[in-house]
């Protein structure tokens, strides 16, 4: 394939369309464009080089007087340029970005380089495998929210904004604590604490656990359940409680996923410190799920509860009367039950986690009818595709998710199923829902290609969200991890590389929430926020961690340091369970433990379990995992 007949598709893919006049030339503007791949050859007298994308493609790059390079960084890191190593990294095999200008010319398609970004020093390096990056760059994005939200001063939930902007700034007056927000940052805190034992990243996940519970909680005694406000009103000095949801897809209902992650900081923070009021929490929400959202004939949980009757087939409900999705099933898993198995190893939890996957797998593979999974239904698990702005769309990162998640599952539980599942989607999604030119993945795709069209085709736009890139790294490192199949780390790695080239935003901090498809931030409306109902601090640090264990404990081989931080008699036994998720049994062992600093040895290293010591006081337990 030529140049124009790449640059042909790319201009396809991004939506950009021009009335052809010549016969000879397919397109006969020049624009601006990127392109991610593989060196294959290049000619310095020439200022030429040939370059390979990941399906294959060939692209003929020109230098020009102008060309700059410089090199992946991550956050907190000076700029690191690499223009006068240009003609030396140049070499066969090396994965690189180039951003230019594509020229039209009479018989020649000419793609000059304005600038090459690459992701190591070395050829075969990528620089975000080192044993340290995902925790050095959860430590930053943890160092912008602190500031963003409190400033430099003591840690108050009072000063807390859904909403700040692209900087770090927030609104002055009148406004929305969301409660799933909140719950979203303490579990991006207490994440880095258990990655760094950084005192202050527990103690901001502690005290929002703590304002969750004491603004956002509604213990209902007649029921003896726990459910969550959708937030707080804050006006001046009063607070209007918000109980049903105020965002456009769920209003005036309680819809599960804001249940669901309500509970998300909280289960991390309870990982560190065992605080039995947090588990109660736990098992009174879940008693909530079990009793209103649970369809106790079909199974799986309705996605939406009249606020007043607590029933999901009230008709009150509108379009989301009696209805089941992916959000009300299947994010129970990564949002905190996951968590909460691995912190308590309860049998109740381990059985509602295997119901979950279990439920997915039964119901949610569509593959007589697109390459997507259905993930909206009926209440009788017909396929609704009908629905609100989703229709007959599949969101890319939702299929993504199942991917990875059941293959944290498949850790404890190796069922034929949830593989053949993961498996399918990891070998689908690269065909509709990676970007193979620019790199990364898109964002909402529709199911089913129009009468006599050969691709899918974007829902909405060409963009690509942060949080959706987070679902295509995790999904291939952890399938690698548990697997072994290296095309699943190849595709892995490309992800990374692009998550990492063009979402760290090094000059406010943290990430953005949107780019175009060929990695320039998108900086529109809500899209240019750092915190909004959509943004907290969840999917960026789940990222972190996640991409940390597998990376070092699974895939590279490296030891890892993990902190904790108990109450006293706080966890059942006084048993600290360390494992860092679900892995596979056998390949991870404890190396090492102390406690205050010093050496401990009263621990299961087999069993990923510290037996702690009596004591009255918190102690400060550090242990290191090595993989086997």
């Amino acid at each position: 394939m030529t140049i124009g007949d790449s640059v042909q598709s790319s201009v396809t893919q991004t939506a950009t369309t021009q009335q052809d006049t010549s016969e000879t030339n397919a397109i006969s503007f020049s624009f601006s464009d990127s392109v991610a791949g593989y060196v294959q050859s290049f000619d310095a007298e020439k200022r030429r080089f040939e370059f390979r994308t990941s399906d294959g493609r060939i692209f003929q790059i020109r230098l020009k007087g102008g060309t700059y390079a410089y090199l992946v960084r991550n956050l907190g890191e000076p700029y690191l340029d690499a223009t006068g190593q240009i003609d030396s990294m140049l070499e066969p095999g090396r994965f690189l970005y180039v951003y230019g200008t594509y020229y039209p010319q009479e018989n020649a398609h000419v793609f000059e380089a304005q600038f090459l970004l690459f992701v190591g020093r070395k050829t075969d390096e990528f620089t975000f495998e080192k044993q340290n990056w995902w925790i050095h760059q959860l430590s930053e994005i943890a160092r912008f929210y602190r500031k963003a939200q409190f400033g430099t001063g003591p840690i108050d939930y009072k000063d807390y904004r859904t909403t700040i902007n692209l900087s770090g700034a927030r609104p002055l007056d009148n406004y929305v604590q969301e409660t799933d927000t909140i719950s979203r940052l303490v579990y991006g805190f207490a994440s880095a604490f258990m990655l760094t034992g950084e005192d202050e990243f527990l103690e901001v996940a502690e005290k929002g656990t703590e304002y969750l519970r004491d603004h956002m909680r509604f213990f209902d005694r007649d029921e003896n359940i726990v459910y969550w406000y959708h937030g707080i009103n804050v006006k001046g000095a009063r607070e209007e409680k918000l109980f049903s949801s105020e965002f456009s897809d769920d209003y005036d209902a309680v819809p599960a996923y804001e249940q669901i992650y309500a509970l998300a900081g909280p289960i991390q923070t309870y990982r560190v410190t065992g605080d039995p009021r947090i588990l109660n929490d736990a098992n009174l929400t879940i008693d909530l799920f079990d009793r209103f959202f649970l369809d106790k004939e079909r199974g799986g949980y309705y996605s939406h509860l009249d606020p007043i009757t607590l029933d999901p087939l009230s008709p009150s409900l509108g379009e989301n009367t009696g209805k089941k999705n992916w959000n009300s099933v299947g994010d129970h898993a990564p949002a905190y039950l996951i968590n909460l198995v691995l912190a308590t190893r309860d049998p109740r939890f381990e059985k509602m986690l295997e119901d979950t996957f279990d439920t997915i797998t039964n119901h949610f593979q569509d593959y007589d009818n697109s390459p997507f999974v259905q993930e909206k239904f009926l209440q009788d698990w017909s396929p609704d595709r009908q629905h609100m702005w989703q229709q007959n769309r599949g969101v890319v990162g939702h299929n993504l998710k199942i991917a990875w998640n059941l293959m944290r599952m498949y850790g404890s539980k190796p069922k034929p199923e949830y593989e053949k599942l993961a498996r399918r989607i990891a070998e689908e999604m690269p065909k509709v829902g990676l970007d193979v030119q620019h790199g990364g993945w898109y964002d909402v795709m529709e199911r089913a290609r129009s009468h006599g069209d050969e691709r899918y085709r974007f829902a909405f736009h060409d963009r690509k969200a942060w949080w959706q890139q987070e679902q295509g790294i995790l999904a291939y490192l952890i399938l690698n991890g548990v697997l072994g199949d290296e095309e699943y780390l190849r595709l892995a790695r490309e992800s990374s590389a692009f998550y990492n080239a063009w979402f760290l935003d090094h000059d406010d901090g943290a990430v953005y929430f949107n780019v175009f498809a060929n990695g320039m931030p998108y900086l529109l409306g809500t899209e240019r926020f750092k915190g909004s109902h959509s943004m907290s601090m969840y999917h960026s640090s789940e990222l972190c961690y996640l991409s940390a264990v597998y990376s070092n404990l699974l895939i590279f081989k490296k030891p890892m340091d993990f902190y904790f931080k108990p109450e006293p008699g706080g966890f059942k036994d006084n048993i600290l369970y360390v494992s860092p998720d679900i892995l596979p049994p056998g390949r991870v062992k404890i190396s090492a433990v102390t406690i205050d600093g010093k050496p401990y040895d009263n621990y299961d290293a087999d069993d990923l379990s510290v037996k702690l010591p009596e004591s009255d006081v918190r102690v400060k337990v550090m242990v290191t995992l090595q993989p086997i």
